[in-house]
Protein backbone atom coordinates (compact mmCIF):
# COMPACT_ATOMS: atom_id res chain seq x y z
CA UNK A 1 0.00 0.00 0.00
CA UNK A 2 1.22 3.53 -0.94
CA UNK A 3 1.27 6.24 1.02
CA UNK A 4 -1.31 8.02 -1.16
CA UNK A 5 -3.56 4.59 -0.24
CA UNK A 6 -3.01 4.81 3.17
CA UNK A 7 -3.87 8.27 3.88
CA UNK A 8 -7.16 8.10 1.93
CA UNK A 9 -7.77 4.40 3.92
CA UNK A 10 -7.20 6.68 7.16
CA UNK A 11 -9.57 9.24 5.53
CA UNK A 12 -12.05 6.38 5.05
CA UNK A 13 -11.92 4.87 8.78
CA UNK A 14 -12.42 8.09 10.39
CA UNK A 15 -15.19 9.54 8.23
CA UNK A 16 -16.95 5.91 8.61
CA UNK A 17 -16.49 5.74 12.54
CA UNK A 18 -19.29 8.37 13.76
CA UNK A 19 -18.08 8.68 17.21
CA UNK A 20 -15.25 9.83 16.13
CA UNK A 21 -17.16 12.19 13.25
CA UNK A 22 -19.48 13.48 16.33
CA UNK A 23 -16.66 14.03 18.65
CA UNK A 24 -14.32 16.07 16.18
CA UNK A 25 -16.39 17.92 13.89
CA UNK A 26 -19.52 18.42 16.33
CA UNK A 27 -17.48 19.02 19.54
CA UNK A 28 -14.90 21.52 18.22
CA UNK A 29 -18.40 23.80 16.52
CA UNK A 30 -20.35 23.08 20.07
CA UNK A 31 -17.37 24.39 21.91
CA UNK A 32 -16.53 27.56 20.28
CA UNK A 33 -20.11 28.90 20.82
CA UNK A 34 -20.96 26.67 24.58
CA UNK A 35 -17.62 28.66 26.48
CA UNK A 36 -17.90 31.84 25.64
CA UNK A 37 -21.55 32.06 25.51
CA UNK A 38 -22.40 33.02 28.65
CA UNK A 39 -19.30 35.48 29.45
CA UNK A 40 -20.52 37.70 25.74
CA UNK A 41 -21.40 40.62 27.51
CA UNK A 42 -17.64 40.80 29.04
CA UNK A 43 -17.95 42.89 31.97
CA UNK A 44 -20.74 42.68 34.58
CA UNK A 45 -22.76 45.74 35.09
CA UNK A 46 -25.70 46.92 36.63
CA UNK A 47 -25.40 44.23 39.43
CA UNK A 48 -28.48 43.99 41.87
CA UNK A 49 -27.77 45.26 45.84
CA UNK A 50 -30.05 45.33 48.79
CA UNK A 51 -29.66 48.43 51.40
CA UNK A 52 -29.76 48.68 55.02
CA UNK A 53 -29.68 52.03 56.26
CA UNK A 54 -29.97 52.11 60.14
CA UNK A 55 -28.54 55.95 60.06
CA UNK A 56 -31.34 56.82 57.51
CA UNK A 57 -29.46 60.45 57.47
CA UNK A 58 -29.04 63.03 54.54
CA UNK A 59 -25.55 61.33 53.81
CA UNK A 60 -26.77 57.91 54.49
CA UNK A 61 -29.17 58.62 50.93
CA UNK A 62 -26.55 60.66 49.04
CA UNK A 63 -24.17 57.48 49.26
CA UNK A 64 -27.03 55.14 48.09
CA UNK A 65 -27.24 57.73 45.58
CA UNK A 66 -23.65 57.20 44.52
CA UNK A 67 -24.03 53.82 44.91
CA UNK A 68 -26.90 53.77 42.65
CA UNK A 69 -25.33 55.94 40.08
CA UNK A 70 -22.20 53.33 39.67
CA UNK A 71 -22.17 51.43 36.38
CA UNK A 72 -21.55 48.51 38.69
CA UNK A 73 -24.38 48.67 41.02
CA UNK A 74 -27.88 48.66 41.24
CA UNK A 75 -29.77 49.25 44.47
CA UNK A 76 -33.11 47.37 43.81
CA UNK A 77 -34.93 47.47 47.57
CA UNK A 78 -34.49 48.85 50.84
CA UNK A 79 -34.82 46.33 53.79
CA UNK A 80 -35.43 47.14 57.35
CA UNK A 81 -32.57 44.56 58.68
CA UNK A 82 -29.69 42.21 57.19
CA UNK A 83 -31.95 38.50 57.72
CA UNK A 84 -34.59 40.51 55.53
CA UNK A 85 -31.90 41.39 53.00
CA UNK A 86 -30.21 38.15 53.46
CA UNK A 87 -33.73 36.84 52.31
CA UNK A 88 -33.93 38.73 49.23
CA UNK A 89 -30.11 37.33 48.34
CA UNK A 90 -30.99 33.75 49.04
CA UNK A 91 -34.39 34.44 46.77
CA UNK A 92 -32.03 35.82 43.64
CA UNK A 93 -33.99 38.79 43.94
CA UNK A 94 -30.48 40.30 44.64
CA UNK A 95 -26.64 39.68 44.33
CA UNK A 96 -24.84 42.06 47.17
CA UNK A 97 -25.34 43.93 50.25
CA UNK A 98 -24.67 47.46 51.31
CA UNK A 99 -24.95 48.05 55.52
CA UNK A 100 -25.04 51.62 56.52
CA UNK A 101 -24.66 51.81 60.09
CA UNK A 102 -26.13 53.97 62.49
CA UNK A 103 -24.17 57.26 63.51
CA UNK A 104 -22.91 56.89 59.92
CA UNK A 105 -23.38 60.68 58.94
CA UNK A 106 -22.80 61.77 62.70
CA UNK A 107 -19.22 60.10 63.13
CA UNK A 108 -17.85 61.19 59.86
CA UNK A 109 -18.66 65.01 60.96
CA UNK A 110 -17.10 64.61 64.23
CA UNK A 111 -14.12 62.73 62.08
CA UNK A 112 -14.11 59.53 64.10
CA UNK A 113 -14.77 57.38 60.83
CA UNK A 114 -17.44 54.68 59.98
CA UNK A 115 -17.47 51.52 58.57
CA UNK A 116 -19.44 50.16 55.77
CA UNK A 117 -20.32 47.00 55.48
CA UNK A 118 -20.28 44.85 52.05
CA UNK A 119 -21.08 41.49 51.18
CA UNK A 120 -22.47 39.54 48.12
CA UNK A 121 -23.14 36.20 46.63
CA UNK A 122 -19.61 34.89 46.03
CA UNK A 123 -21.01 31.72 43.77
CA UNK A 124 -20.25 34.40 40.72
CA UNK A 125 -16.73 35.24 41.10
CA UNK A 126 -16.95 38.23 38.72
CA UNK A 127 -20.60 39.14 39.89
CA UNK A 128 -19.54 39.27 43.35
CA UNK A 129 -16.51 41.34 41.97
CA UNK A 130 -18.53 44.28 40.69
CA UNK A 131 -20.85 44.32 43.66
CA UNK A 132 -17.78 44.76 45.90
CA UNK A 133 -15.93 47.08 43.32
CA UNK A 134 -18.81 49.40 42.78
CA UNK A 135 -19.57 49.70 46.61
CA UNK A 136 -15.93 50.38 47.74
CA UNK A 137 -16.29 53.29 45.05
CA UNK A 138 -19.46 54.68 46.38
CA UNK A 139 -18.13 54.74 49.67
CA UNK A 140 -14.72 55.99 48.92
CA UNK A 141 -16.46 58.89 47.06
CA UNK A 142 -19.32 59.98 49.80
CA UNK A 143 -15.89 59.89 52.51
CA UNK A 144 -13.98 62.19 50.24
CA UNK A 145 -17.21 64.55 49.93
CA UNK A 146 -17.24 64.45 53.79
CA UNK A 147 -13.61 65.56 54.15
CA UNK A 148 -13.83 67.94 51.34
CA UNK A 149 -16.72 69.72 53.36
CA UNK A 150 -14.72 69.64 56.55
CA UNK A 151 -11.43 71.54 54.52
CA UNK A 152 -13.64 74.00 52.72
CA UNK A 153 -15.40 75.09 56.39
CA UNK A 154 -11.78 75.39 58.20
CA UNK A 155 -11.11 78.01 55.13
CA UNK A 156 -8.89 76.05 52.71
CA UNK A 157 -8.69 76.79 49.50
CA UNK A 158 -10.54 74.96 47.38
CA UNK A 159 -8.04 73.49 44.42
CA UNK A 160 -5.55 72.47 47.71
CA UNK A 161 -8.15 70.88 49.56
CA UNK A 162 -9.20 68.77 46.22
CA UNK A 163 -5.33 68.35 45.57
CA UNK A 164 -4.95 67.19 49.13
CA UNK A 165 -7.98 64.82 49.19
CA UNK A 166 -6.70 62.86 45.90
CA UNK A 167 -2.50 63.72 45.94
CA UNK A 168 -1.67 61.05 42.79
CA UNK A 169 -4.01 60.68 39.93
CA UNK A 170 -4.10 57.33 38.48
CA UNK A 171 -4.81 56.29 34.83
CA UNK A 172 -4.90 52.59 34.89
CA UNK A 173 -5.06 51.53 31.42
CA UNK A 174 -5.26 47.21 30.82
CA UNK A 175 -2.12 45.93 28.82
CA UNK A 176 -3.40 42.82 28.20
CA UNK A 177 -6.82 42.32 28.52
CA UNK A 178 -8.25 46.13 27.41
CA UNK A 179 -11.94 44.92 27.96
CA UNK A 180 -11.39 43.17 31.65
CA UNK A 181 -13.40 40.58 30.45
CA UNK A 182 -13.83 36.64 31.03
CA UNK A 183 -13.63 35.77 27.47
CA UNK A 184 -9.92 37.11 26.16
CA UNK A 185 -8.72 36.33 29.82
CA UNK A 186 -9.57 32.47 29.13
CA UNK A 187 -10.91 31.60 25.82
CA UNK A 188 -7.54 31.75 23.92
CA UNK A 189 -6.07 28.91 25.94
CA UNK A 190 -9.09 27.19 26.62
CA UNK A 191 -9.23 27.13 22.44
CA UNK A 192 -5.92 25.15 22.41
CA UNK A 193 -7.17 22.78 25.20
CA UNK A 194 -10.56 21.62 23.11
CA UNK A 195 -8.31 21.02 20.32
CA UNK A 196 -6.03 18.74 22.39
CA UNK A 197 -8.15 17.23 23.89
CA UNK A 198 -10.37 16.28 20.96
CA UNK A 199 -7.56 15.38 18.99
CA UNK A 200 -6.45 12.99 21.47
CA UNK A 201 -10.04 11.56 22.02
CA UNK A 202 -10.09 11.58 18.15
CA UNK A 203 -6.64 9.33 17.97
CA UNK A 204 -7.54 6.75 21.00
CA UNK A 205 -10.99 6.07 19.46
CA UNK A 206 -9.69 4.96 16.16
CA UNK A 207 -6.59 3.52 17.79
CA UNK A 208 -9.16 1.34 20.41
CA UNK A 209 -11.13 0.27 17.56
CA UNK A 210 -8.40 -1.11 15.06
CA UNK A 211 -6.19 -3.20 17.49
CA UNK A 212 -8.46 -6.13 17.93
CA UNK A 213 -9.60 -6.46 14.62
CA UNK A 214 -8.07 -7.34 11.06
CA UNK A 215 -6.96 -4.33 8.51
CA UNK A 216 -4.44 -2.15 7.29
CA UNK A 217 -3.27 -0.81 10.03
CA UNK A 218 -1.62 -4.30 11.19
CA UNK A 219 0.00 -5.23 7.75
CA UNK A 220 1.84 -1.36 7.09
CA UNK A 221 5.02 -0.69 8.67
CA UNK A 222 4.22 1.62 12.36
CA UNK A 223 6.81 3.99 10.78
CA UNK A 224 4.15 4.16 8.22
CA UNK A 225 1.28 4.19 9.67
CA UNK A 226 2.05 6.70 12.26
CA UNK A 227 3.54 9.23 9.64
CA UNK A 228 0.49 9.05 7.09
CA UNK A 229 -2.04 9.19 10.74
CA UNK A 230 -0.10 12.42 12.43
CA UNK A 231 -0.52 13.60 8.40
CA UNK A 232 -3.74 13.01 8.21
CA UNK A 233 -4.96 14.34 12.04
CA UNK A 234 -2.51 17.17 11.21
CA UNK A 235 -4.10 18.17 8.10
CA UNK A 236 -7.78 18.19 9.71
CA UNK A 237 -6.25 20.35 13.31
CA UNK A 238 -4.76 22.92 10.78
CA UNK A 239 -8.73 23.34 9.28
CA UNK A 240 -9.89 23.42 12.81
CA UNK A 241 -6.82 25.47 14.79
CA UNK A 242 -7.69 28.33 11.81
CA UNK A 243 -11.85 27.89 12.52
CA UNK A 244 -10.33 29.11 16.21
CA UNK A 245 -7.55 31.16 16.11
CA UNK A 246 -8.91 32.90 13.03
CA UNK A 247 -12.84 33.46 13.06
CA UNK A 248 -13.76 32.57 16.74
CA UNK A 249 -10.71 34.77 17.93
CA UNK A 250 -12.04 38.12 15.60
CA UNK A 251 -15.80 36.75 16.54
CA UNK A 252 -15.25 37.17 20.10
CA UNK A 253 -12.63 39.95 19.90
CA UNK A 254 -9.96 38.40 21.21
CA UNK A 255 -6.34 40.14 20.80
CA UNK A 256 -4.12 38.33 17.92
CA UNK A 257 -0.99 39.98 18.60
CA UNK A 258 1.53 37.54 17.13
CA UNK A 259 1.71 37.84 13.35
CA UNK A 260 0.50 34.86 10.96
CA UNK A 261 3.91 32.96 10.19
CA UNK A 262 4.48 32.84 14.06
CA UNK A 263 1.24 31.54 14.94
CA UNK A 264 1.44 28.74 12.13
CA UNK A 265 5.00 27.97 13.63
CA UNK A 266 3.67 27.66 17.49
CA UNK A 267 0.60 25.93 16.47
CA UNK A 268 2.12 23.19 13.92
CA UNK A 269 4.40 21.66 16.45
CA UNK A 270 1.54 21.51 18.88
CA UNK A 271 -0.94 19.34 16.79
CA UNK A 272 1.95 17.12 15.80
CA UNK A 273 2.75 16.63 19.45
CA UNK A 274 -0.41 16.38 20.58
CA UNK A 275 -1.18 13.71 17.49
CA UNK A 276 2.24 11.75 18.56
CA UNK A 277 0.65 11.18 21.85
CA UNK A 278 -2.72 10.26 20.98
CA UNK A 279 -1.59 7.82 18.73
CA UNK A 280 0.93 6.48 21.42
CA UNK A 281 -1.70 6.39 23.96
CA UNK A 282 -4.48 4.81 21.67
CA UNK A 283 -2.07 1.70 21.69
CA UNK A 284 -3.19 1.27 25.73
CA UNK A 285 -7.00 0.72 24.99
CA UNK A 286 -8.82 -1.68 23.73
CA UNK A 287 -12.32 -0.73 24.95
CA UNK A 288 -13.21 2.78 22.55
CA UNK A 289 -15.13 4.50 25.59
CA UNK A 290 -11.86 4.58 27.56
CA UNK A 291 -10.79 7.30 25.89
CA UNK A 292 -13.24 9.90 25.94
CA UNK A 293 -14.04 9.43 29.57
CA UNK A 294 -10.29 9.74 30.69
CA UNK A 295 -9.50 12.74 28.83
CA UNK A 296 -13.01 14.44 29.36
CA UNK A 297 -11.68 13.72 33.19
CA UNK A 298 -8.27 15.10 32.83
CA UNK A 299 -9.65 18.46 31.07
CA UNK A 300 -9.93 21.02 33.97
CA UNK A 301 -6.82 19.41 35.91
CA UNK A 302 -4.37 20.56 32.44
CA UNK A 303 -6.21 23.92 32.23
CA UNK A 304 -5.52 24.87 35.99
CA UNK A 305 -2.24 23.78 35.79
CA UNK A 306 -1.17 25.40 33.23
CA UNK A 307 -1.07 28.41 35.22
CA UNK A 308 -3.13 31.03 33.47
CA UNK A 309 -6.32 30.76 35.30
CA UNK A 310 -4.60 29.35 38.78
CA UNK A 311 -1.25 30.63 39.58
CA UNK A 312 1.04 27.85 39.45
CA UNK A 313 2.95 29.21 42.81
CA UNK A 314 -0.52 27.75 45.06
CA UNK A 315 0.22 24.19 42.40
CA UNK A 316 2.42 21.38 43.83
CA UNK A 317 5.82 21.91 42.11
CA UNK A 318 6.01 18.31 41.49
CA UNK A 319 2.38 18.48 39.79
CA UNK A 320 3.96 21.09 38.02
CA UNK A 321 6.97 19.57 36.81
CA UNK A 322 5.37 16.54 35.51
CA UNK A 323 2.46 18.52 33.36
CA UNK A 324 4.95 19.57 31.13
CA UNK A 325 4.71 16.13 29.28
CA UNK A 326 1.17 17.23 27.82
CA UNK A 327 1.51 19.18 24.79
CA UNK A 328 -1.37 21.78 25.75
CA UNK A 329 0.85 23.42 28.63
CA UNK A 330 3.53 24.74 26.73
CA UNK A 331 1.29 25.84 23.48
CA UNK A 332 -1.03 27.59 25.65
CA UNK A 333 1.55 29.61 27.62
CA UNK A 334 3.16 30.46 24.42
CA UNK A 335 -0.06 31.32 22.32
CA UNK A 336 -1.04 33.88 25.64
CA UNK A 337 2.28 35.50 25.41
CA UNK A 338 2.56 35.40 21.71
CA UNK A 339 -1.06 36.66 20.70
CA UNK A 340 -2.42 38.20 24.27
CA UNK A 341 0.72 39.83 25.63
CA UNK A 342 3.02 40.43 22.51
CA UNK A 343 5.68 39.08 22.96
CA UNK A 344 8.47 38.13 20.57
CA UNK A 345 9.49 34.79 19.44
CA UNK A 346 12.40 34.80 21.52
CA UNK A 347 9.72 34.51 24.05
CA UNK A 348 8.30 31.26 23.37
CA UNK A 349 11.43 30.09 21.73
CA UNK A 350 11.51 27.67 25.05
CA UNK A 351 7.86 26.18 24.69
CA UNK A 352 8.33 25.85 21.13
CA UNK A 353 11.63 23.48 21.45
CA UNK A 354 9.32 21.72 24.12
CA UNK A 355 6.59 20.77 21.54
CA UNK A 356 9.36 19.57 19.68
CA UNK A 357 10.96 17.61 22.26
CA UNK A 358 7.72 15.97 23.05
CA UNK A 359 6.88 15.69 19.84
CA UNK A 360 10.14 13.18 19.16
CA UNK A 361 9.50 11.07 22.08
CA UNK A 362 6.11 10.82 21.63
CA UNK A 363 7.02 9.45 18.07
CA UNK A 364 9.26 6.97 19.43
CA UNK A 365 6.78 5.65 22.18
CA UNK A 366 4.15 5.72 19.35
CA UNK A 367 6.30 3.74 17.24
CA UNK A 368 7.18 0.84 19.63
CA UNK A 369 3.32 0.96 20.98
CA UNK A 370 1.81 0.10 17.35
CA UNK A 371 4.96 -2.73 16.74
CA UNK A 372 3.54 -3.99 19.87
CA UNK A 373 0.17 -4.19 19.08
CA UNK A 374 0.60 -5.84 15.46
CA UNK A 375 3.32 -8.26 17.03
CA UNK A 376 0.70 -9.29 19.34
CA UNK A 377 -1.77 -9.61 17.17
CA UNK A 378 0.18 -11.54 14.42
CA UNK A 379 0.89 -14.61 17.47
CA UNK A 380 -3.05 -14.56 18.01
CA UNK A 381 -3.80 -14.99 14.48
CA UNK A 382 -0.90 -17.76 14.38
Amino acid sequence: MSLLQLYFAEWRALLADKAIVVTLFGGVVFYSVLYPLPYLNQVPTEQTVVVVDHDNSSLSRKLIRHADASPKIQIVSHATNIDEAKHLIQQGHAHGLLVIPSGFRRNLMLGKGATLSYGGDASYFLIYSAVAEGLVEAGMDASKQVQLVGLLARGENPAMAQKSLSPVNLNAVPVFNPSLGYTPYVVPGLFLLILHQTLLIGTGILGAGQWRNKGYWLEVKPLKLLSVRLAMFTSLYLLFASFYIGYCFYAYQVSMLGSFIETVLLILPFLLATGAVGVALSCLFVRRDIPTQIYLLSSMPILFVAGFVWPTALIPEPLVVISQIIPAIPAMNAMLKLNQMGAGWSAILSHWIQLWGIFALACLLAWWGIKHRQSEAESINQ
